[in-house]
């Protein structure tokens, strides 16, 4: 495959890239448009990495209004609308669900997921049904399938064996949810328990961590701390962390010290967070999402995520991370030019750190064949567009393909 007069990310030139055997075999700078003849003409349009969606819950996916609607719009009647949902469950439920939200996600760029699943069903029936729709899913994407507890591990009847099981079936990444453990007691061991766990199966780790506008919900220092002294690391990711936004400016302090010694990763889900939080406040409300420009300003880790497609929680959703970036730029006060050249990084490269991937990933000669093209010459120009998704190849083969946008016809304003 040959793909002619491709920008890439922060680079003025054109490109040429040819793939053979699935990767990237070679990339020239052009010294001019080329009209040699190619698989694709990318015509000045950016080539990058292709989208990478950190968290997302497949399982759950498009029941929304399922048996009934989250009216509060809280995250804790979401979770008691998905308890009265879960008994409704099957395999061919959850299967035609996923591959719908699969399909969102692909023809919107994303080529790498992870996906929370609810482990807290006695049958672990999603489970059981996407890690068999897995093989499926591979021509199209990488899937990591996180074991999540989301009424607890100690609140929940038989939690441990649960996740123990979900092991043995074929979860790829441990989880937990201290926050809504019973007892802050719960929660810690929660936390301890989990990394020992993880660390023992060679497992990674991602943790629904402090998703509350209560300042006292502090796990995020329990977890990092617990990353730090196993020496975890980068295999772990904190997703959510909104109590940050109601946290002291001398406790953040302190806390940013001990997330970047620990090395571990942050997941915002902007548009879901947005949603939820700031429920229980009068004026002023809070924005509810964590501070992402903080904690990239200190060199750790950060990735967007959309958490929810039509579900409980969020009854929007469309499979588009340009727009949980979009939300992430305004809503955190990234609106700056460097905010703007360093924002897609945001869903791309900063997400394959949380999935551990960053080895296979990228444009560069050697690595797989995986990338998008966007509608857009470079960063800024594709995110003041919310540009679309062009191509995407996969393994040198491509999934996906449409149009450039184009006006027919317009108006013209008169002078004067």
């Amino acid at each position: 495959m040959k793909i002619i007069n491709a920008r890439l990310r922060h680079q003025d030139s054109l490109f040429t890239l040819v793939c053979h055997n699935g990767h990237i075999q070679s990339i020239d700078k052009q010294t001019g448009f080329s009209a040699e003849p190619a698989d694709i003409n990318a015509n000045g349009h950016l080539l990058c990495a292709p989208f990478v969606e950190p968290h997302i819950h497949l399982d759950a996916v498009m029941t929304v209004g399922e048996p009934r609607w989250n009216q509060s719009g809280t995250l804790f009647e979401g979770i008691a609308c998905w308890s009265e949902r879960k008994p409704m469950l099957t395999k061919e439920d959850v299967q035609s669900r996923v591959r719908k939200a699969v399909q969102l996600l692909v023809e919107n760029g994303v080529q790498h997921i992870r996906t929370h699943i609810d482990v807290t069903d006695p049958d672990l029936t999603a489970l059981k049904a996407i890690v068999a729709l897995k093989p499926e899913l591979t021509p199209y994407i990488d899937l990591q399938i996180v074991a999540f507890p989301q009424e607890g591990i100690f609140s929940y009847p038989n939690g441990k064996a649960l996740m123990e099981q979900a092991v043995t079936l074929g979860a790829d990444v441990i989880g937990g949810i201290p926050h809504f453990e019973f007892t802050r007691e719960y929660g810690v061991e929660s936390m301890r328990w989990v990394m020992d766990f993880a660390k023992h199966h060679h497992k990674l780790v991602d943790v629904h961590c402090d998703e509350i506008d209560d300042d006292a919900s502090r796990f995020l220092e329990v977890l990092a701390t617990a990353a730090l002294e196993s020496g975890m690391g980068d295999k772990v990711t904190a997703s959510h962390t909104t109590a940050m936004h109601s946290y002291n400016q001398a406790y953040c302090s302190k806390l940013f010290r001990l997330l970047k010694m620990s090395n571990i990763n942050v997941v915002s889900c902007p548009t879901s967070n947005i949603h939820l939080q700031g429920r229980f406040d009068t004026h002023p409300k809070r924005r509810g999402i964590t501070r992402i420009k903080e904690l990239t300003a200190e060199g750790i880790n950060v990735a967007l995520a959309q958490d929810s497609i039509q579900d409980p929680w969020y009854s929007l959703g469309n499979g588009k991370l340009i727009r949980e970036l979009d939300f992430a730029l305004h809503a955190c006060h990234m609106m700056g030019y460097d905010d703007f050249t360093s924002g897609l990084d945001l869903i791309t490269d900063n997400g394959a750190r949380v999935l551990n991937i960053q080895q296979h990933y990228g444009i560069e000669v050697g690595k797989p064949a995986n990338f998008i093209i966007l509608e857009g010459s470079d960063d800024l120009d594709v995110i003041r567009h919310q540009a679309e998704v062009l191509w995407s190849v996969r393994h040198g083969t491509v999934i996906v393909e449409r149009q450039p946008s184009r006006l027919t016809k317009t108006i013209e304003l008169s002078k004067g």
